[in-house]
């Protein structure tokens, strides 16, 4: 009769052990946030990777929520905020989207400046380490810092030369992408990646500017049917960051910091980058066997293209100039690493 409280007693004891136990497994809860579907090859390619391999490196301690097609409310452009102000505690969003706020990430975003995006991405890391992180990111842990494969036109009549762009409405990314439309005589219409099925049905749009790989997701190649990329370079890219709150990253215990650290870097922005650009392949394939219309753009028609974008230069070196930064030595800086890690 007297064992049956000590039963009790030692069952209520294992079960709070494990319950104690249980709770020490997940210490840390991280929300990321983002504005593509969960389907798209980001989220699915990237994101999801480095999420479950933090969570693995962890043994269990850290768990992270997935957020996509902004879950936790706003809009695209506000999700930098949303990591600086702690409404997620991780974001992934494009740079562009607050134009002007991380001037000398625009160096990679120039016309022709992109040739491979893992050489891009991890020049992009370096800079980011040298001329960024305690300059226009202080006060925001970066965890990546990548661009996609070669940025391009989609449009619903075809574009080889800049005069074919001449009145059309087109979606650009960036307020560099922006300013390269206007170059070309087409009129730049800003939205969210999210946005452009919409406006290319509605006929708010004429065509937009993406990669390849976001095409998939957004069925493009089934809204329009001309495609114009460029040979050997890209005609813009974005840059992209995985943002993670300061104070969030600061209250993690040192061997939790380092499994974040562990997973995040250089490294992972070459992954990042290179597996944006080797999802362009199967999206162009989709565009193929539609029979959609695929202009490669080069010889003399690309100098036309590179003749025509040139005074961006100038003007963002001067820009550049007059907040205090040497555009013309970024410029230099991007080119020569590119071109080392290129291949």
């Amino acid at each position: 009769m007297k064992r049956r409280p000590l039963l009790k007693l030692a069952g209520a004891t294992l079960a709070a052990g494990l319950l104690s136990t249980a709770a020490m497994a997940q210490e840390v809860t991280l929300k990321l946030h983002q504005f593509l579907p969960a389907q798209a090859n980001v989220p699915k390619l990237v994101l999801d990777v480095w999420a479950d391999n933090v969570e693995e490196a962890s043994g269990g301690r850290i768990k992270v929520d997935r957020f996509p097609s902004m879950q936790l409310g706003g809009r695209p452009p506000e999700l930098m905020d949303q990591a600086v102000d702690g409404v997620a505690d991780i974001v992934w969003t494009v740079v562009g989207y607050t134009p002007g706020r991380f001037p000398r990430t625009e160096v990679f975003e120039l016309p022709f400046m992109m040739t491979d995006a893992r050489a891009a991405s991890r020049a992009y890391w370096q800079m980011f380490e040298k001329h960024m992180k305690d300059t226009e990111f202080a006060g925001i842990k970066i965890l990546g810092t990548w661009v996609h494969g070669p940025g391009m036109f989609h449009t619903n009549k075809e574009v080889v030369v800049p005069d074919d762009l001449q009145g059309m409405k087109i979606r650009g990314g960036s307020r560099t992408v922006n300013t390269l439309l206007e170059k070309v005589g087409a009129t730049p219409v800003g939205m969210p990646v999210p946005a452009v099925p919409e406006g290319l049905s509605k006929g708010v749009i004429d065509g937009t500017t993406i990669p390849w790989e976001v095409t998939t997701a957004l069925k493009v190649p089934e809204l329009v049917e001309n495609h114009t990329e460029f040979e050997g370079v890209a005609l813009y890219t974005l840059t992209f960051v995985l943002a993670m709150n300061q104070e969030k990253y600061d209250s993690l215990p040192d061997d939790l910091k380092a499994v974040i650290d562990s997973q995040s870097g250089e490294e992972f922005s070459v992954f990042a980058g290179g597996t944006q650009a080797d999802a362009d392949g199967p999206a162009r394939q989709i565009a193929e066997d539609l029979g959609n219309n695929i202009v490669t753009v080069s010889g003399a028609d690309l100098d036309a293209w590179k003749a025509a974008v040139q005074p961006i230069y100038d003007e963002w070196v001067a820009d550049m100039n007059s907040k205090g930064i040497d555009g013309q030595a970024l410029i230099d800086e991007a080119r020569a690493l590119i071109d080392e890690y290129d291949g």
